[in-house]
């Protein structure tokens, strides 16, 4: 790496929230090892900011980023830091993700202050989630669990429960970790049955498209999971084709084989009856095209409609 790239100091924009300061951290943590000086630059996002609506009443397209993204092309940021899962389908063209970080564990799981608290098909607590591909595999799943709006960061989110506004909180096992809270836990949802968002589980490093080259390089060699990578594309490629954002209750798991990529993706409808899933293998140079066929697969057998009712519902 050329010497002069090094002298720059990388500014990191990141939320403020504890588990956005860790995600940024481990960032800083990495280019440091390469040599670069950073900074932190805290930004506050809409999603921040509303918590008194739900993500899809706000609208979902770059609501945790928007304001990152603004950053980067001010020039006030060299990087933002994501939780990939809530980065929009689409990036704005002046933009580009330059590097995903090694996943952590993607599932699903339930946490409660009661040690003996059990999540059963019969069960009829009341969880906290925000999401609505969680609601919707809770409603298939477990019919007579009802659901309670639960924004706000994790920290929040685990004060609402100990006030018992709920009964249990539904949370990515990545955040939960991170944070310290695995002691928490009391049921974990096989990724195989609750698969997770596209992106669940890995950090994203956006960066503006005019960048310096040679700093964009050292950058992606600093901070990218090349395997990671990999799944990521082929997730976000099925979730562009899905023209989804995290409002939308579709999912995608992409995992390295020992001969190439192999994705899951499908989405499900709001009242938890209607499941749509398939399974394709190749090689990992093809893992968007694999993506974007996955997608156009589920949308074919009846995903589109899918999509159409949820948006019909919502006025959109």
């Amino acid at each position: 790496m050329a010497e002069n790239i090094t002298d720059r100091t990388i500014r990191i924009g990141t939320r403020g929230s504890k588990l956005a300061l860790w995600q940024a951290e481990a960032a800083a943590e990495k280019l440091q090892a390469a040599g670069f000086k950073t900074e932190l630059v805290i930004i506050s996002t809409k999603g921040d900011q509303v918590l008194d609506k739900s993500l899809d009443k706000i609208g979902s397209k770059g609501v945790f980023t928007e304001e990152l993204e603004v950053a980067l092309r001010e020039g006030q940021v060299e990087i933002a830091v994501h939780s990939a899962k809530d980065v929009q389908s689409t990036i704005p063209a002046d933009l580009e993700l330059v590097a995903f970080m090694e996943r952590e564990q993607v599932n699903d799981v339930i946490l409660s202050f009661d040690p003996d608290f059990k999540l059963e098909r019969e069960s009829n607590a009341v969880i906290g989630t925000s999401s609505t591909r969680r609601k919707a595999l809770l409603k298939k799943y477990y019919p007579n669990i009802s659901t309670a709006e639960s924004r706000g960061n994790l920290q929040t989110r685990l004060r609402k429960l100990e006030e018992k506004q709920f009964d249990a909180l539904m949370l990515a096992y990545a955040g939960v970790s991170r944070m310290g809270y695995d002691h928490l836990i009391v049921h974990t949802f096989p990724e195989y049955e609750f698969i997770p968002a596209a992106g669940q589980g890995s950090v994203a490093i956006e960066c503006a498209r005019n960048l310096e080259p040679e700093l964009k390089k050292g950058l992606k060699q600093a901070l990218n999971h090349t395997q990671t990578h990999v799944c990521l594309l082929a997730e976000r490629a099925f979730l562009r084709t899905m023209e989804g954002g995290c409002s939308i209750p579709s999912f995608a798991l992409a995992t390295l084989t020992g001969e190439g990529v192999s994705i899951t993706g499908g989405i499900v409808s709001l009242d938890g009856k209607i499941l749509l899933q398939e399974t394709l293998e190749g090689p990992t140079v093809a893992a968007e095209e694999m993506g974007e066929e996955l997608a156009n697969i589920i949308l074919g057998q009846g995903g589109d409609e899918i999509l159409r009712s949820i948006r019909a519902e919502r006025g959109e």
